[in-house]
Formats: structure tokens, C-alpha cells, sequence
């Protein structure tokens, strides 16, 4: 049996903390050590970060580091990691690295060989792959679509994928993006999830075309995870029967 014992930091190491979703007891125990020892946390949103934080007494100085200010930050974060200071990294909710620009400083902390260590923990697709009751024995993770520039590319690329495909959108761009799933995809089993662990979590369960018909019912608040199975083998066969016809 592994011993259970408070995790101690060590100087110059960054961690990549993952933290809760929704309901704020979905922390891991390390990840509570590492946030009380290490000297900075770089956070994503310090205003969000800060109610996590305040909860468990948690007293760590914060920084901001998000997509606006990456460029700036990330070479400063680098020189205090080389000074062995130690830097945890937590994004608004769930694993930093997953749609977030932690990404950014990790790829330079490998550069510069400094020790990186992951606390595992709370993540959104996850859950909700495993909620949707599609295949979850092989998924892809397309994160967000982008706005306008290279949209139906994206998704052009997505029409003859066979796994189970796992996006993110923001409330303010779900409806128009089950609009393009369905018009570029077709109609296929598609799921919602909202607000994952949270008072209100929301599971949605039907066809892109049912979806599309009922998103005006939606209630457009916190953020979704869309899963929409993958092109099957009836799917693939009329696909080729159209294409042989043309």
C-alpha cells in the first residue's frame, strides 16, 4: 500500500494542478499540499481561482496568466522556475493544459529542462463521454471549434471519423454550433451536458436534429460539453453509395 502522507513541493518544479469543475469538494488531497506549499499560482482567472482558494484557506500568492497575456507572462514564470521557485499552474476549472495556455509554458519549461509534475483531477469531457452512453472505447477531443476562420474545415475533416467526437462551447455559441454539426455531420446521436457536478448538472440525450429542434429551450448559462458519435458502418456505406452515384 502506498504510504499516505502529506505531498511535500520541491524547489523549481512546476505543477500542473487540476481543479474542480463545479462542486468545489471534487480536490484531491495533493493537489491541496501543492497548492499551500509551492511559492506562486499561476491562474487563469484569479477572481474565479479565488473563491477555490479562500475555501480551503489556501493563502498562496496568485498571478494571472491567461490566452491575453501568455506571451509576457511565460518567460517571467520560466526565470522564477530557474531561480527554484516552485509554480503551481491551475486553470479556471478542471486540468490546466485542456483547452487553457498552459500549454504555452509547459512547452518552454521542456525547453529549458525543468522538472513538470501533473496532480490529476477533475475534467469536463470525461465525465461526460462516460454520461452519454456513446462509445466511449475510442473518442477524439476536438476542444473548441473556432469562431469564423477555419470552422468548416474543422468540421469538414470530422465527417468520415469513426470515434466518438467531444467538443466544448461556450453557452453563446452552442445553438449555432449544433446548427453546424448537423447541417455538415447529419443527424446522428448526440448528447449535451451542462454544469457537470454543479446544482443544476444537465444531461441532454437525442438526435442533432431533436437537439437543434429543442435549442431554443436551453437554458444558455455555464459550459457545455457536445459528444456526437462517430460515423458508423451503415452511415460509411450510404456515404459511398451517394458518392458512387454522383
Amino acid at each position: 500500500m502506498i504510504e499516505d502522507k502529506k505531498y511535500s513541493v520541491e524547489p523549481g518544479v512546476l505543477y500542473l494542478v487540476s481543479t474542480p469543475i463545479g462542486n468545489l469538494r471534487d480536490i484531491t488531497l495533493r493537489a491541496l499540499d501543492v497548492l499551500q506549499q509551492v511559492d506562486a499560482i499561476a491562474a487563469e482567472d484569479t477572481r474565479t481561482s479565488k473563491i477555490l482558494l479562500q475555501h480551503y484557506s489556501v493563502n498562496t500568492p496568485m498571478v494571472s496568466y491567461h490566452d491575453f497575456n501568455k506571451e509576457k507572462m511565460t518567460p517571467r514564470l520560466i526565470d522564477k522556475l530557474e531561480q527554484n521557485q516552485s509554480i503551481a499552474v491551475i486553470s479556471d476549472a478542471g486540468t490546466p493544459g485542456i483547452s487553457d495556455p498552459a500549454f504555452y509554458l509547459v512547452r518552454e519549461a521542456i525547453k529549458k529542462s525543468i522538472r513538470i509534475e501533473s496532480v490529476p483531477g477533475a475534467t469536463a469531457f470525461v465525465p461526460a463521454l462516460i454520461l452519454s452512453g456513446l462509445p466511449t472505447d475510442r473518442f477524439i477531443f476536438e476542444g473548441f471549434l473556432p469562431p469564423k476562420k477555419g470552422r468548416q474545415t474543422r468540421l469538414q475533416a470530422l465527417i468520415k471519423e469513426p470515434r466518438t467526437i467531444i467538443f466544448y462551447e461556450s453557452p453563446y455559441r452552442v445553438v449555432k454550433t449544433l446548427r453546424d454539426l448537423h447541417d455538415t455531420l447529419g443527424n446522428r446521436r448526440a448528447v449535451i451536458v451542462r454544469e457537470i457536478s454543479k446544482k443544476f448538472e444537465q444531461v441532454i440525450r437525442g438526435e442533432l436534429d431533436d437537439l437543434v429542434s429543442a435549442s431554443n429551450a436551453f437554458t444558455l448559462k455555464g459550459e457545455f460539453v457536445i459528444l456526437i458519435e462517430g460515423m458508423t458502418r451503415e452511415q460509411k456505406k450510404q456515404s459511398l453509395k451517394r458518392a458512387a452515384r454522383e
